[in-house]
């Protein structure tokens, strides 16, 4: 068990959740043949005689595969196993052409490591027992309309589709060090967040590029691990959330029945909500594991790995470290704005242009966050840039306006309306207008065209305050009682008075100075 996990207890019950990834690498080839893995094609129409297992096939190992393998391990802080050791894993399957799947068991490429990601504030840490290079098996096609018209008709019938065959995987296995089915979704997710920022999988989980297998069991607190049953296949991180919680419930029951749980394979069926056996669970020795005579060890030399070292773009545990230390960002913030590279160079654009990166940071993760959520786009699709962003930034940290006013200014930054002149630019021009706002080069124009611009005339706003103080005399007498709320009070009645152009801060000091 990882010494940051924790456990939370279900009933009594102890969750002990650990994973097994399937992570589709990016090469343009298959892992042991130059046939296609492009997704999509008509069924076997890319798979070659390696792939289709014809006598006299003989595999050659692809070499950006082991390039991937490399760049994973160095991202999790592994160790590169400098002779790795390819293996017959021996199962019969009906899309498995050649009876036995290549794989590695004794001696993985990649050994080691940990994934680490904040939950609910915490920092949580799962490790890795490895990651191994192997081949995917092709796909049964029951009834589908890729088959029918493959085949004709299709109906009541069954096919084997190959081209998925000999797609080259990299297995990613950890300790069961997981202890909630919250928290082993949140390491999934950063996980998914880890081989897509490092470009070793392109991540998509409808196409099957990245699946999940979790391994799941209960247990009473202090008594040995439980029988575990192992969800197949979780391709959704919504499913494999309502997986998990069912998968744990239906053991406490079983148990609390009297029941023994059997070691099992089962598959999640989300229009029902359960899972269901699929076969018995097998052990390595049901595989009957042998070194592939056809493939030599792997060797992968000191100099490889630290030329892929030097190479790597900055990996988001190492930028997260840097948000800390370089702009004085929480490390919980940091982990926000580095779960994609794009949303971490947006907020370095904005960061960099204000000089305001705390703000930049709250502003990121708040505010443009919230509507981009509500609308279901990407950050690269946002209507306000990073430098509209840091303009606006910019005029609420040197006072100009308030942090109320620019949430109006960004109000309209992002839904500009129709014919409305901003920036100079006359009724009419609407498109010039939204141009000009994604280009922003000034925002002052738009401050003062909205009329938001600040009370900088301490002199006005000590008459508004003294009118204030003179029309709540009750409050002003709670608050020499000592009534901070009554306090509260006069500030909001002074700042709707300015029709929120006061800077709030200026406000208190200013009561404070009045009622002393």
């Amino acid at each position: 068990m990882s010494k940051d996990s924790k456990s939370l207890l279900v009933q009594g019950y102890e969750v002990v959740i650990g994973f097994e990834t399937h992570t589709q690498l990016t090469t343009k080839s298959k892992i042991f043949s130059r046939a296609s893995t492009a997704f999509g094609a008509e069924p076997n129409t890319q798979a070659s005689a390696v792939d289709f297992a014809l006598p006299g096939a003989l595999p050659v190992m692809n070499k950006g595969a082991v390039q991937r393998a490399i760049e994973f391990g160095l991202a999790v802080n592994a160790h590169i196993a400098e002779s790795s050791v390819f293996a017959r894993k021996n199962y019969f399957y009906p899309d498995l052409p050649k009876g036995y799947q290549i794989s590695q068991f004794e001696i993985p490429v990649v050994q080691g490591g940990s994934v680490e990601f904040f939950l609910d504030g915490e920092k949580k840490s799962v490790r890795l027992v490895r990651a191994h290079l192997e081949e995917d098996a092709g796909k049964s096609l029951h009834e589908d309309s890729s088959l029918g018209a493959a085949i004709g008709d299709g109906r009541g019938m069954s096919g084997i589709d190959l081209n998925r065959a000999g797609t080259p995987l990299l297995e990613i296995v950890t300790e069961p060090d997981m202890r909630s089915t919250a928290e082993a979704v949140a390491y999934a997710k950063e996980l998914h967040k880890i081989v897509t920022w490092i470009g070793i999988c392109d991540g998509n989980m409808q196409e099957g590029s990245f699946r999940c297998d979790a391994n799941v069991s209960v247990r009473k607190p202090g008594e040995p691990l439980g029988t575990r049953r192992e969800i197949k296949n979780l391709n959704s991180f919504k499913f494999m959330q309502q997986a998990m919680d069912y998968e744990v419930r239906w053991q406490i029951e079983q148990i609390e029945d009297g029941h023994e749980i059997q070691q099992a394979t089962v598959l999640f069926d989300p229009d029902t909500g359960e899972t269901r056996a699929m076969r018995s669970k097998e052990d390595a020795a049901d595989y009957r594991y042998f070194p592939d005579p056809d493939l030599p060890p792997l060797v992968i030399g000191r100099d490889w790995v630290e030329k892929t070292r030097s190479e790597m773009s900055e990996l988001p545990r190492v930028m997260a470290a840097r948000f800390v230390s370089d702009y004085g960002l929480s490390e919980y913030d940091a982990g926000q704005l580095t779960q994609s590279k794009v949303v971490a160079a947006y907020f370095e654009a904005v960061a960099a242009a204000s000089k305001q990166p705390k703000l930049a940071s709250n502003w990121v993760m708040g505010e443009l966050s919230r509507r981009l959520n509500a609308q279901n786009i990407s950050i690269d699709q946002a209507p306000v840039s990073s430098a509209t962003l840091a303009a606006l930034i910019t005029r609420i940290a040197d006072g100009t306006i308030s942090g109320n006013a620019a949430k109006q200014v960004f109000d309209h930054l992002w839904t500009p309306k129709a014919g409305e002149w901003v920036f100079g630019s006359p009724p009419g021009e609407v498109d010039a207008g939204l141009s000009a706002l994604r280009e922003l080069k000034n925002i002052d124009d738009l401050i003062e065209a909205k009329g938001l611009k600040q009370m900088s005339d301490t002199s006005e706003l000590e008459k508004i305050i003294d009118d204030v103080l003179a029309a709540n005399a009750k409050n002003v007498e709670e608050v020499k009682a000592g009534n901070a709320k009554a306090m509260n009070a006069l500030v909001g009645q002074a700042m709707k008075a300015t029709k929120g152009k006061a800077n709030p801060a200026q406000v208190n000091e200013l009561l404070k100075q009045k009622l002393a």
